[in-house]
């Protein structure tokens, strides 16, 4: 074979085949020299029937492979091996949505959070001119710590440069998802194609199946260039009629009735889902489990914390080979700080963990009354581990309070004997509830910055990402400590994270300005200032941040 087990393809040796489709063979690979694994595509044999194709594998590669985006898998390399072209892309750990579906429906804040980061990519892509053509459930990876991904970017396209009796006789794209000009074979494609299939993928989020099913892909392609759109409501009662307009919308038959942009898609999709979110706090709207039988799954709306910001300016338009799209930026939203209410405790610790927004805990979410005293009753004595968290908790508020009189050591001193007790009571309490384990993390975590102890703070919120691997929060305490250590390309590896997590985050996107502007990268520090709230936001931020700050160099003045 010429890609098997064990043999060497240039630098890369190949581990084991992951898959196969109908243009490509993927396979998992290793590079010795920069200890990685990859993943390469290797396309179809029959490419090689046309002795132009791979000088046009090279060129629409090179289009593909300048893709730089947080969402879009990379392309590292490309190449051929015996007379095959094979692309070399960044191997992702995880699984596609998919697969994901397969074993139940998403809640609706679900779908949210794995569509946004979709949309953004597909945003970009389009802002570069480069379409994907193949957007489905398959091509959507989603990792264990919450990221998503759009994989196979420009694959189609660079399938039909070549002219292999595979590429002209074979529809590139998938008949379920596929738009009504790519499946007429429209040579004038613009971004409204991926926008269409990208609404398939809503389509069958929301409803529980794509909208045309047949038993031929013959005549599934028929039914999305002329069968009417099957009304979500007629399939689901009760459906919302404001999220079937947005499918309505982006489904439609002809482009220029859909939305004109990825971005546009997703404002109308999040606006009319954050409307339904929080008028049923406590449910999520959730396909019935047609898949799995599996039950939809509550959920809790955590209100924002810092403001909101508004973007600076629009992304290019799309060039296309027949018309110009505008493509406006994707607007910033009110977060939706969702967490599953399956489990009360680990709600409250999510919202313990908000680490950079408030100095404070907030009520529980389900205050009990207070229990009646019986008679003969002996007095109420309060809890004892309670109280101890109350006064740290009170010490470490009087730690702030000094530095807002700028008595700057002997906050320092509160600041450390609250850690240590902090420490102490983790240390000999290993049966704590995860509540009060994740306050205790929390507060160590803050003083432990606040005197500027990068290494003894890091590991209280590692261990709260660790609670909560899907909030951005924690990752900005441990992005600060880095930063405190001068480690800034592992603060801004941290910082993208989080923002992939929470794009409306204020404190990352400041953090990434700072780390940006340390590295002489002003335009997109400045960006970045801006996207945080500029000069407002380091106003608001709690005392114990202020001389960590001033620590990194980062101010108002080092943005003018």
């Amino acid at each position: 074979m010429t890609f098997s087990s064990g043999e060497n393809v240039g630098p890369y040796r190949i581990v084991e085949q992951l898959g196969s489709g109908g243009m490509a063979t993927v396979f998992k690979a290793y590079h010795a020299n920069l200890d990685r694994y990859v993943a390469i595509k290797v396309l179809h044999p029959a490419f090689k029937q046309d002795p132009n194709f791979l000088s046009r594998f090279q060129r629409e590669a090179r289009i593909v492979a300048k893709l730089q985006h947080p969402a879009i898998v990379p392309v590292y390399d490309f190449n051929e091996h015996a007379g095959q072209p094979y692309l070399v892309m960044r191997f992702i750990e995880g699984e596609t949505l998919k697969a994901r579906l397969s074993k139940g429906d998403l809640p609706l804040f679900e779908v949210v959070q794995v569509l946004h980061p979709v949309g953004e990519a597909l945003q970009y892509a389009h802002g570069q001119g480069v379409l994907h053509r193949d957007v489905k459930p398959s091509n959507i990876l989603l990792t264990p710590d919450g990221s998503v991904f759009l994989a196979d970017f420009g694959l189609a396209r660079i399938a039909q440069a070549g002219e292999s009796t595979l590429s002209q006789d074979a529809l590139v794209g998938t008949p379920q998802y596929i738009s009504p000009e790519q499946a007429r074979g429209d040579p004038d494609l613009d971004a409204r194609t991926d926008i269409y299939s990208l609404g398939v993928v809503l389509y069958e989020l929301l409803i529980g199946r794509v909208p045309y099913q047949a038993d031929t892909p013959y005549a599934v392609i028929h039914d999305h260039i002329y069968a009417p759109l099957p009304l979500p409501r007629s399939i689901k009662p009760g459906f919302p009629e404001t999220l079937e307009r947005v499918l309505l919308k982006a489904l439609a038959k002809e482009r220029g009735d859909r939305y004109a942009s990825a971005a546009e898609l997703m404002t109308a999709f999040e606006s009319a889902a954050q409307v339904i979110i929080s008028e049923a706090p406590t449910q999520a709207l959730a396909p019935e489990a047609q898949r799995s039988g599996a039950a939809a799954q509550p959920m809790v709306v955590v209100p924002p914390i810092v403001p909101v910001v508004t973007p600076l300016a629009s992304s290019p338009a799309v060039a296309t080979s027949g018309s110009t799209v505008p493509t406006p930026a994707l607007k910033t939203r009110t977060p939706l700080w969702i967490g599953l209410g399956l489990a009360a405790v680990a709600i409250i610790a999510i919202m313990a963990v908000m680490v950079l927004n408030r100095d404070r805990q907030p009520p529980p979410l389900n205050p009990q009354p207070p229990r009646q005293q019986m008679p003969g009753e002996p007095p109420h004595q309060p809890d004892e581990l309670a109280m101890q968290i109350e006064s740290l908790q009170t010490q470490f508020r009087r730690a702030n309070d000094l530095i807002n009189q700028n008595q700057l050591e002997p906050a320092q001193a509160e600041f450390i004997q609250a850690a240590e007790n902090a420490e102490r009571l983790l240390r000999d309490r290993p049966d704590l509830p995860s509540e009060q384990r994740v306050r205790l993390h929390t507060l160590a975590g803050q003083s432990w910055l606040a005197v500027q102890q990068p290494d003894r703070a890091q590991p209280h919120f590692q261990e709260l990402a660790d609670l909560a691997p899907k909030e951005a929060e924690p990752l900005v305490g441990v992005a600060l400590a880095e930063l405190l250590r001068g480690n800034l390309d592992a603060a801004n590896e941290v910082l993208d994270r989080a923002i992939r997590l929470n794009p409306d985050l204020n404190s990352a996107h400041l953090l990434k300005a700072c780390a940006l502007i340390k590295q002489n990268e002003r335009l997109p520090a400045l960006r970045e200032f801006r996207q945080a709230g500029g000069a407002e936001t380091l106003i608001k931020l709690p005392a114990w941040m202020q001389p960590v700050l001033n620590r990194i160099e980062c101010n108002p003045e080092r943005f003018k």
